[in-house]
């Protein structure tokens, strides 16, 4: 579905649950809510306020229930992504906009409750370095990039993706000229003090220190993805 057409009403939709990592977040929404025409809503199971992992409040303004017909619908990630892995209503409020939504979008590891929910198999996706090898159990392909479009999937990498992520979707939905304005009002000119961002800059020592700090929610991660690949019949390494 191309929605390109720079005054186009848009409306985009972006979940909220606990423990979600904000930056996933409120990176695209940055970048979304200067889209021109475009109208975004937060949207959680309740309207109580919802804490993210570092203690970040957020107000809901719709629930999954009460959500407009989306354009857009957009998953970050987190560490209580392992929860809604299995989160029946927020699965089943996926796959019910997935009939309808345009573009289907995440960041991080908010691309795995795309696959959980079985919206990913046969698609290329990105994610959070540290869940890349999860991907395979959602029948989805494993890609290192940034972003990564396919069809009407588009998936961002890990945190600060979700920037890079939010300028891409703006030039398809808009165009690129707006897309810029929106990076050049942002002053988006990434000069990282260290070139440690990625695995495969990092030094290895320290990459085995971050992975074995994370070692006991990725352990829990892959036992829920295993158990959901049995139900949704992905094809798992």
């Amino acid at each position: 579905m191309n929605m390109s057409i720079l005054n186009h009403p848009l409306v985009v939709g972006m979940i909220l649950f606990p423990d979600l990592t904000q930056l996933d977040l409120t990176g695209p929404y940055e970048v979304f809510t200067r889209m021109p025409a475009t109208t975004v809503h937060l949207l959680s199971e309740t309207l109580q306020p919802v804490r993210t992992e570092r203690g970040l409040t957020i107000t809901p303004d719709a629930t999954w229930a009460t959500s407009p017909e989306l354009d857009v619908i957009f998953v970050p990630g987190g560490a209580g992504v392992n929860a809604m892995l299995e989160h029946e209503p927020l699965l089943n409020f996926l796959r019910q906009q997935s009939a309808s939504t345009a573009y289907i979008t995440a960041v991080c590891t908010g691309t795995l409750v795309l696959g959980a929910a079985g919206l990913l198999k046969g698609y290329r996706a990105a994610t959070h370095w540290l869940s890349m090898d999860l991907l395979p159990f959602f029948g989805a392909e494993p890609v290192y990039e940034r972003v990564v479009f396919d069809r009407n999937r588009i998936t961002g990498g890990g945190i600060t993706a979700g920037i890079d992520f939010g300028l891409h979707v703006a030039a398809l939905l808009r165009d690129a000229r707006t897309a810029q304005e929106i990076q050049l009002m942002m002053e988006y000119d990434p000069q990282p003090p260290f070139h440690s961002g990625s695995p495969a800059l990092a030094d290895p020592a320290l990459v085995q220190q971050v992975s074995a700090a994370r070692q006991h929610i990725q352990a829990s991660r892959r036992t829920i993805a295993r158990r959901i690949a049995q139900r949704i019949n992905a094809v798992v390494e």
